[in-house]
């Protein structure tokens, strides 16, 4: 009798860590994906193609904006953030707003919800955050080719291996370490770039620097924002639920715009749109739909990133995001002309290789993840079988 209750004490205890080993939210690897069936993929290939998709064409209408003749860096930021009203009819259906399963049912239940003003803070914090980053990648987008901007914002990934190691216990391994290495140099490269690359953007060495400058920290920051939008998703919120994605997205875009709006009116940027859309080589129509799909497809590109960090990590959005990085510099020499220059060729070579680098280590890692999940199976398979 007690060898039956020893073996079934064990038993319970095998169930219980593969239960752990499926779901755990505060270990270093939780980076990788918790559920990996049909609907898993789906979601996260939807999510790609939002975020790639609306990398790429936002940044290229943001560029026309300044080509043709827009030169308010605070009605481009406030573009990027105040689309989110677009979003709001996907909280009016239901099948979006159950909950996803999990396979952790303990934490969901143990766990108090955060209050209100809690959420607030956070909402407020990020929504500041996201504002200032905005901007700055506005101010860089306008003195910069499209191209070299594209490159320089690949450093985001390093920034947030950087930030996820902080944060969210990611381990430095030797592909990581090259990838940061590499995205550092590649991004360092475009510095030297000579003179006739700043004039062929029209802009003056010292702007061609000042641009330069922001999109750094712009991705630094943008980083940050994904590395701490993880982790309050493990933290606090501690739900599995479309809803906590969009609330995630609007109420942070909505203070987020509320803070550039202030800014565009107290600049004094709002009296000369009339003159802006009146002189916009394309036509007062072209001007507004270059504003308006503007606003709709950054916001495609926020599902995207967010919902990503949310099936997955902040490191793994950033990596498809960075699969775009090929894409708009190409564009960008077919609609601009911008000069694809040696040093900016091997910019964008090296960029390919961090992200290969990472990506290589995200294989190894699931690989890991599912022979530590196999083993684990196959220690309850064989308890189950020593009791019966």
């Amino acid at each position: 009798m007690g060898e039956v209750e020893a073996q079934e004490l064990q038993l319970s205890i095998k169930v219980q860590e593969t239960n752990e080993a499926n779901y755990l939210p505060d270990v270093p690897n939780n980076q990788l994906p918790r559920r990996r069936g049909f609907n898993w993929w789906l979601r996260i290939s939807i999510y790609a193609v939002f975020v790639l998709a609306g990398q790429a064409i936002a940044t290229l209408l943001g560029r026309q904006y300044y080509e043709k003749g827009g030169s308010s860096n605070w009605l481009a930021t406030l573009v990027q953030l105040c689309g989110y009203p677009i979003l709001l009819p996907f909280y009016f259906i239901p099948a979006l707003n159950k909950n996803c399963p999990t396979t952790n049912s303990t934490t969901s239940f143990e766990s108090k919800p955060p209050s209100t003003l809690v959420l607030a803070s956070i909402y407020a914090s990020l929504g500041l955050l996201i504002a200032g980053d905005c901007y700055l990648y506005s101010v860089g987008l306008s003195y910069l080719p499209v191209s070299t901007y594209s490159l320089i914002c690949a450093s985001q990934l390093a920034f947030n291996a950087l930030f996820s190691f902080v944060l969210n216990s990611q381990k430095f391994t030797p592909y990581i370490v090259n990838s940061l290495v590499v995205l550092t140099i590649s991004s360092s490269l475009l510095v030297l770039q000579g003179d006739d690359s700043a004039d062929s953007s029209k802009v003056s060495r010292p702007k061609y620097i000042i641009g330069f400058i922001c999109t750094v920290g712009a991705s630094a920051g943008y980083a940050l924002l994904l590395s701490l939008t993880q982790l309050i998703f493990i933290k606090v919120i501690k739900k599995e639920t479309f809803r906590v994605i969009m609330d995630m997205i609007v109420y942070q875009s909505v203070y987020s715009s509320a803070i550039i709006l202030v800014g565009f009116f107290a600049s004094g940027d709002w009296k000369g749109i009339k003159n802006e859309m009146e002189g916009f080589e394309l036509g007062k129509v072209s001007y507004i739909m270059n504003l308006t799909w503007t606003a709709i497809v950054w916001q495609l590109f926020s599902i995207g990133m967010v919902g990503l960090v949310f099936e997955a990590s902040a490191l793994f959005s950033n990596s498809i995001s960075a699969v775009g990085l090929p894409i708009v510099p190409v564009l960008a020499v077919i609609f601009f002309h911008d000069k694809m220059d040696g040093i900016k060729a091997m910019s964008m070579i090296l960029a390919i290789w961090g992200f290969i680098s990472y990506v290589y280590q995200h294989y190894l890692d699931d690989r890991k993840s599912k022979s530590e999940k196999k083993a684990a199976n196959d220690e309850v398979s064989k308890a189950f079988s020593l009791e019966t």
